[in-house]
């Protein structure tokens, strides 16, 4: 049973809607426009939202989508077939209405689409019934029960025959097309040889062992005539290598001619036999062809030079042309095949600058329905097309649907008197805790107080390396120089300890002293760690930070998609909260390191539909930028 149906335009006019057991399409419908159509990520035509699985097929050439609904826990095998079927009807009937291309005529239009609807769902459903199973089928029916009992004996000396009787079969009914012809024509000299026709026991041979005996007899028999041939091939093969014509002087006569005549050997009085004429002549047309074009580029006869050039050069200007036109559109409406070779050199081309595979993959699948059956200008190429569609959903991508403003949230949370608190996470070795001095150096120029909660009670030198940082940011923000207010300052409690519980302390400590953030530093686990992505999700969902951030590199390609899928996942699982908290942003590091392999940017951002929060760009403080979308696309993009 559907949920709901819908039609509505790109523009967001609903054309029909058809309600079943769902009383409202609203949410689940802009769930999908805003999380899948607004973000280019239509590669998988399907959307998942609460309880429900939205199916969509989107019509590129009159700005259309179409959307079904129904429960996940269902299987509709027939949706697919329903979803093709409205399109194409739906299209069909009301081309007039939709080709006028203006929201007051969609307006206007009544589309009663009710009852064919009805009736297509009808024909879905019962095309889609199981079919009643199929009779077994009896041992009288089998090809097994046709064969003779004598057929199935088998002896020592006939099983070979029998093998090859049986598992060649096919084989042998191609062969008497060709074969068939030679038998029927050699028939009467096998029979008068003393050969026998069958086995001892009286059967008939099969069609292909009759075929090898009268082989072998036409062997015997012609075997001497043959071998002759073959010598004088033998003979004859040096003299290939010469002159295959004679040789003609200007002052001799006919007699000359005669006697230097080697190219027509003679057997026994009669010409050579036709096929190694037939292949010099196959090899005398095909070199021959060669040599043309090469005596046309070359030829020192002026005239001919000309009549010959003539043809060739109006057929290459015309090809030329044609060649420059083949790869225009024209008018006509984009397909799959049009675009199938260009987005696979991209598809290799993403993956070269470090997009993952699977992204790669599914970004030229969503370009693809993006553009397929939509109308292209009469000068626009397939090529340039199909580049610029994946330009603006690499940005869309780039750019998603939430932005993280940190400025704006930490003076939201001044006017609730309490700490922001920002929590990083990540694997080994990506640059946690040097990115996390990176932000508190920003935070500190734009004049917010800052503690430093040291969580990562696990590797050896973590809390001194936090150490060290905190007195240089102290340094260059003494207190004298903010009316004696402390403005960074590390919280720690040392080795050994429980992460989350020194958070909450932190948190609680930075609320007393009046601090503006705090930035909490967690030990870098890989995401198979089971138990310490377990202390993780704890540590969140004790804490409730305003904001989870990922520190990744952007020296990983599909190795990216790993980490954040499996971390989302980590965090979902062992969350104690019914809403579990996942990340909310990603600190892209080590981006001097990748020239113009920026693909992970990419591959982050859509596997997790989060935006890059920062990026690190260097070893000092002031080595910390905002992502610049089109000039990470621009450099993606760049061969």
């Amino acid at each position: 049973m559907l949920d709901f149906f819908t039609i509505f335009s790109k523009g967001g006019l609903v054309l029909w809607c058809f309600q079943g057991v769902s009383d409202s399409c609203t949410g689940p419908v802009n769930a999908l426009i805003r999380s899948v159509l607004l973000q280019e990520r239509g590669g998988n035509n399907s959307f998942t939202h609460e309880a429900l699985t939205l199916k969509y097929k989107l019509d590129n050439q009159f700005e259309l989508v179409f959307v079904v609904g129904f429960q996940k826990i269902l299987t509709l095998t027939y949706v697919d077939k329903l979803i093709d079927d409205v399109h194409r009807l739906f299209r069909d009937k009301y081309r007039t209405e939709i080709q006028q291309q203006s929201a007051l005529s969609l307006l206007n239009g009544t589309f009663d689409f009710q009852n064919d609807f009805l009736r297509l769902l009808r024909e879905a459903e019962e095309s889609s019934k199981i079919r009643a199973p199929t009779t077994m089928k009896k041992f009288e029916d089998s090809e097994k029960a046709k064969k003779p009992v004598r057929s199935m004996i088998e002896t020592r000396g006939e099983k070979p025959k029998e093998k090859a009787k049986n598992n060649k079969k096919n084989k042998g009914a191609k062969k008497e097309g060709s074969d068939g012809p030679l038998a029927t024509s050699k028939a009467a000299p096998a029979e008068k040889s003393g050969l026998p026709v069958g086995p001892e026991n009286g059967e008939e041979l099969s069609k292909e062992e009759q075929i090898r005996r009268k082989r072998e007899e036409f062997i015997q028999k012609h075997g001497r005539g043959m071998e002759k041939s073959g010598k004088s091939s033998k003979s004859d093969a040096p003299k290939e290598k010469g002159k295959k014509a004679p040789r003609v002087w200007a002052l001799g006569g006919s007699a000359n001619k005669e006697v230097l005549d080697y190219s027509t050997p003679t057997t026994n009085g009669a010409p050579e036999v036709a096929p190694p004429e037939d292949i010099n002549l196959i090899r005398g047309t095909g070199s021959g062809r060669q040599l043309q074009d090469l005596d046309c580029s070359s030829s020192d006869d002026e005239g001919a030079a000309q009549n010959s050039t003539k043809p060739s050069a109006t057929k290459g200007t015309l090809g030329g042309m044609f060649g420059m036109l083949k790869g225009l559109v024209g008018s006509k409406s984009l397909t799959r095949e049009d675009m199938e070779s260009v987005l696979d050199k991209m598809r290799d081309h993403l993956i070269a600058k470090n997009v993952a595979a699977d992204i790669a993959v599914q970004l030229c699948d969503s370009v693809a329905n993006k553009l397929e059956g939509k109308v292209m200008g009469t000068f626009s190429t397939v090529t340039s097309t199909v580049k610029q569609a994946l330009q603006e959903s690499l940005v869309q991508i780039l750019q998603p649907q939430r932005r993280v403003d940190m400025l704006r949230d930490i003076m939201d949370a001044q006017r609730h008197q309490r700490p922001y608190v920002v929590t990083f996470c990540g694997v080994n070795g990506v640059g946690k805790s040097t990115n996390l001095a990176k932000i508190s150096f920003w935070l500190l120029e734009n004049g917010f107080s800052v503690l430093i909660a040291a969580c990562d009670t696990f590797r050896a030198g973590a809390v001194e390396q936090l150490r060290t940082h905190t007195r240089r940011l102290s340094a260059l923000h003494p207190p004298e120089n903010h009316g004696g207010r402390t403005m960074v300052q590390l919280f720690e409690k040392g080795y050994g300890k429980d992460a989350a519980g020194i958070a909450m302390e932190a948190i609680a400590f930075a609320r007393n002293q009046g601090f503006d953030v705090v930035l909490v530093d967690t030990a870098g686990r890989m995401q198979d760690n089971a138990p310490l992505m377990t202390a993780l999700a704890k540590l969140i969902t004790v804490n409730t930070p305003d904001l989870v951030l990922f520190v990744g590199e952007a020296l990983v390609g599909n190795e990216a998609v790993d980490q954040l899928v499996k971390f989302n996942r980590a965090l979902a699982d062992h969350s104690m909260a019914q809403t579990p908290r996942l990340i909310d942003g990603i600190v892209l590091t080590k981006f001097d390191t990748i020239d113009d392999k920026v693909g992970a940017a990419i591959s982050m951002t859509y596997i997790t539909s989060k935006p890059i929060v920062f990026v690190g760009t260097g070893q000092t403080y002031c080595d910390l930028r905002s992502l610049n979308a089109k000039a990470v696309v621009a450099a993606l993009m760049k061969a």
